[in-house]
């Protein structure tokens, strides 16, 4: 588990193919790797990733063949920056929102635009993600922990401070740019729980009838 609170941006530093899929060293910046070890779990530009090597300065990873193919690690090259968080400890602040670190789906950046000091930001998620998205309620991007300031269909704002443009990657992506996506844990559960005992012969989401049935239409 994490907070989407970003500790330090890193960068991929070396990516080599290992049987279909890839091992990745990231070079971890400012982020102390003094507590970390073997095993741990470390927050990739939103994805969970399992240290199998750890140095003073960097740690290897393994990356599967589903992960590069729901997150923006497919398209990552030597020197590609990066969002990095350690795992969640139970002493931690909790400073954002619970992230579990698996992706839902990749989002694109659609507008820009100035708003005080802050820029705002307008993506479009996947048409199958939008149905997660409220406005005020948390999303996950690229493992920022953040606040969904206004939802249009699939698209989405969020407006982002000068610290977290400076701390973390989203001062560096522009307009036509793609982002990991995670929606609230929460949502995907209360989905699955709304489905009842129709969850185990069901493949679905949320329906008219399925909504109707649970006491939400009449």
């Amino acid at each position: 588990m994490f907070t989407g609170i970003i500790l330090a941006v890193g960068r991929i530093s070396a990516i080599q193919a290992r049987g279909g899929d890839c091992r990745l060293q990231i070079h971890t910046g400012k982020l102390s790797l003094a507590g970390a070890a073997l095993g741990d779990s470390i927050a990739v530009n939103g994805v969970c990733l399992t240290a199998v090597e750890l140095g003073e300065h960097h740690f290897v990873a393994d990356v599967s063949n589903e992960t590069l193919s729901r997150t923006t690690l497919r398209n990552a090259v030597a020197g590609t920056p990066v969002n990095l968080e350690l795992a969640l400890m139970p002493s931690s602040r909790l400073g954002g929102h619970i992230v579990s670190g698996h992706v839902d789906g990749i989002g694109g950046v659609v507008k820009k635009q100035p708003d005080g000091r802050s820029i705002r930001f307008k993506f479009k998620a996947p048409d199958e993600l939008a149905k997660y998205i409220a406005e005020k309620g948390s999303i996950c991007i690229d493992g920022i922990s953040l606040t969904v300031n206004s939802v249009d269909g699939a698209f989405f704002s969020v407006n982002i401070v000068p610290h977290t443009l400076a701390e973390t990657t989203l001062g560096q992506i522009e307009v036509g740019g793609n982002v990991n996506l995670e929606v609230d844990l929460l949502a995907r559960y209360l989905e699955r729980l709304m489905k009842g005992e129709a969850a185990a012969r069901c493949g679905g989401g949320v329906t008219e009838a399925l909504l109707h049935n649970a006491g939400f239409m009449q």
